[in-house]
């Protein structure tokens, strides 16, 4: 289930606005009701939670995408190690490294 931030971001994407933390609070009051959207101060409506259950699909895919970009970078080389094996092995070695590393980890 996509996380109400996500939701929210992608609302606010379609809607041609970013994420403010000065415009925008999510809350959850650990009352069993869940996230919810406490402070909306865009010059647009504050989304409905139908408007936002929209959302759903593209959020799970947004948030799979991020756990895969995620794993990525914590298996890639540091930025040394990878500048240091295209100086001494070229282009093509670090390639292959790197691909070892996408293709553990597909975007899907």
């Amino acid at each position: 289930m996509a996380s109400l931030h996500t939701k929210t971001k992608l609302y606010l994407k379609a809607n041609s606005k970013t994420w403010d933390d000065t415009k925008v609070s999510l809350q959850n009051n650990s009352d069993g009701n869940g996230d919810f959207i406490s402070s909306w101060s865009y010059d647009i409506a504050k989304p409905s939670d139908e408007q936002l259950a929209s959302y759903e699909t593209a959020g799970n895919t947004e948030e799979a995408l991020q756990v895969v970009l995620n794993n990525r970078i914590n298996e890639y080389p540091s930025i040394k190690d990878q500048l240091d094996k295209i100086y001494h092995d070229g282009i093509d070695e670090w390639k292959k490294v790197i691909k070892t590393t996408k293709d553990k980890y597909p975007k899907e």
